[in-house]
Parts: C-alpha cells; sequence; structure tokens
C-alpha cells in the first residue's frame, strides 16, 4: 500500500496544481482558484487510488511471470531499459525547460516513481538467480585428481550428489571411507549448476552438491577424484557402472539406470532410494512449518516453497502469498520422491 498511497499523494499535487492554472484561466478572481484547487485534489486522490491500486496489481503480476525468466534476460533488460530511460530524459528535458509548465516535477516525480518501483520488485524478484549468475562467472571449482584408488572407496554418480544423504553421511562421519567422484560427474554436475532453464530445481541442487564437496575437500576429509574419462561410453551410468568394474568398487546411486548397470555387471550397489525413504525426516499431519513461498505450483492455487534442507512444500490456496517470507503453513501429507520428501500443506489459520 505504500506504492499506492505515494503515487497517490502525487498525483495529488499534480491535480491541485492543474486545478489552481485552470482556476486562475477561468478567472483570477477569488474564489475561482482555490475552487479549481479544492476540486483538482478531491479528483486526483480518487484517480490516483483507483490508478495505484490497479498499477500495484499489475506489477505484481508482472513480477510473477518473470520468476520464471532467466536473470541474465532480466540484467540485460534493466541494462537496455536504462539506457533508453537516459536517452529520453536526454532528448525531454529541454522541452520540459521551454514548455516551462507548473506540473512538469510532480508528472516526472510520479513517473519516476512507478518506474524505481517497478525496477525494485523486479530486482528482488530475481535476486537470487543473478547471485547464482554472477557466482557462475567465476572459475569453476577445482579438485586435485588422484591415481591411486583405494579399494574401499565408495564411487558416486551425479544423483548420488544431489540428493544429500552420502554427503551428510561423510559430514557427520557416519561413512569414513574415501569417497571417489569421476571427473565426468563433476563436469555434469558444472552443466547443470549453470543451466538454470529448464529446470531451475536441478540447477539448485547442483550448486548445492558442489559447494558440499568443497567444503568436503576444504575440511580435509577423504575425496578422491577419478580422471578417467572412459570415451567408450556416452551414458553416464554406463561410465561409473565401468569405473565400478575396473576398480572394483561399490557404487552408491539414486540411478535406477545406473543401479541396472552396475548390477548388470555383477557390482555392488548401495540403493540411495531406499536410504532416504528410510530416514527421511517425517513431517506429520498438523504440524507447522515456516518457509518463504518462491514461486508457483504445477496447479492452480498452489505456491511453492522449500525446507532449509531442500525439500519441496507445495501449498494449496496460497498463491496469492507467493513473494512473502516466513509463511505458517500446517503439514496435511507428505511422501519420499527421488528428489527428496515432497510435502503438501495449507496456510495456517488463527486457530490452527
Amino acid at each position: 500500500m505504500v506504492f499506492v498511497e505515494i503515487f497517490r499523494l502525487l498525483l495529488v499535487i499534480t491535480g491541485t496544481i492543474a486545478g489552481l492554472e485552470i482556476g486562475k484561466d477561468i478567472s483570477s478572481a477569488s474564489p475561482t482558484p482555490v475552487v479549481g484547487m479544492v476540486l483538482g485534489a478531491m479528483v486526483s486522490y480518487v484517480i490516483g487510488g483507483v490508478l495505484g491500486r490497479i498499477m500495484d496489481k499489475k506489477m505484481d503480476v508482472l513480477v510473477r511471470h518473470l520468476r520464471d525468466v532467466p536473470a541474465v534476460e532480466v540484467f540485460s533488460a534493466a541494462v537496455v531499459g536504462t539506457t533508453g530511460l537516459l536517452l529520453g530524459l536526454v532528448a525531454g528535458l529541454p522541452f520540459a525547460a521551454l514548455v516551462r509548465s507548473p506540473v512538469d516535477l510532480p508528472a516526472v516525480a510520479a513517473f519516476a516513481w512507478i518506474l524505481a518501483i517497478a525496477g525494485a520488485r523486479v530486482g528482488i524478484s530475481k535476486a537470487n538467480q543473478l547471485s547464482s549468475h554472477l557466482n557462475h562467472m567465476k572459475p569453476a571449482r577445482q579438485f586435485s585428481p588422484s591415481t591411486d584408488i583405494s579399494p574401499t572407496a565408495l564411487l558416486v554418480d551425479t544423483s548420488a550428489l544431489m540428493d544429500r544423504p552420502v554427503i551428510a553421511a561423510y559430514r557427520t562421519g557416519l561413512i569414513t571411507d574415501t569417497l571417489a567422484v569421476p571427473q565426468f560427474v563433476l563436469d555434469e554436475l558444472h552443466a547443470l549448476a549453470e543451466a538454470e532453464a529448464p529446470d531451475p530445481a536441478s540447477a539448485r541442487r547442483a550448486r548445492r552438491a558442489l559447494e558440499l564437496l568443497d567444503t568436503l575437500n576444504n575440511e580435509g576429509n577423504e575425496l578422491m577424484i577419478i580422471p578417467d574419462e572412459v570415451p567408450e561410453f556416452d551414458s553416464v551410468a554406463l561410465k561409473v557402472s565401468a569405473l565400478a568394474e575396473r576398480y572394483r568398487l561399490r557404487v552408491a546411486s539414486s540411478s535406477k539406470e545406473t543401479a541396472s548397470a552396475v548390477q548388470a555387471q555383477g557390482g555392488q550397489i548401495v540403493d540411495l532410494r531406499s536410504v532416504v525413504s528410510e530416514m527421511s525426516p517425517t513431517h506429520l499431519a498438523g504440524e507447522h512449518l515456516r518457509i518463504d513461498l518462491v514461486r508457483s505450483g504445477t496447479q492452480p492455487l498452489q505456491a511453492v516453497g522449500y525446507l532449509p534442507d531442500g525439500d519441496m512444500v507445495v501449498v494449496n490456496n496460497a498463491s496469492h502469498r507467493i513473494g512473502e517470507k516466513d509463511v505458517d503453513v500446517v503439514v496435511q501429507t507428505s511422501r519420499s520422491t527421488s528428489q527428496g520428501l515432497l510435502i503438501f500443506a495449507r496456510l495456517a489459520e488463527p486457530g490452527d
């Protein structure tokens, strides 16, 4: 409502000055100018409230649509749009100086206020994506390759690193064997992390996997990078299976394809889907959660947020709360998926 009230104030100022000028043109004798000022203020007050609310809603709709647009496009549009605005000011200011109308400054202030608020809202909605893209401009994380492969190492594929259980087990000391990561798995993680579209959820999970690997490396954990590329296979699952057979290693994976390929070679597979199913946190119906609602769901009126561990929360009848932070929701049901726990919830009510 702050935007609406400030826009209305600027329009009232403009209407008051315009009413005064019209009153003077009709008759300079009192009380005609005063009546013009009052009428101008009243009309602009009503019009300002209506227009302000309409523009406020339209900008919210615009921001929701722009959430699915890559941040680089928004950044580019901002640069080009700002350039166009500056060119317009350079061309328009001399004209305004020649005309010298009393409503010039309020009109320019109202226009600038609309642009400022619209830009701020778009910038806020794209802040996380823009930050990730700027981070991707940095050199990719480099890990030292290893040639001495420990026979007790645990070989992982891309799905294992993106699904958290293995990394969590290493960080907590539950697993102490060496973690073996093929170089082509790292390459795939980097590619997924940089591909914001069409699947931003996978991009976010890939970035988190790289950050956790970097943390493990810095903390001195047993992290081994296998440089073998296995060019005879195109599929990552077949490449991992070939490395497992070559070095006689166990494989941890959440991928059915990888599990099938390893088992076909007679190798040992740690099925992380079963681990996730057994160890997933239980969120009982009626439990309260506080989340940020960041985007719309696949069904009408749904809003989506994420728990700190990356699990998705789908909130029914909450699309009008998208963009709000720390929203209180109540769990209805939950189930395990290949990407973690999926929770369905509703907005909390005063009596809950």
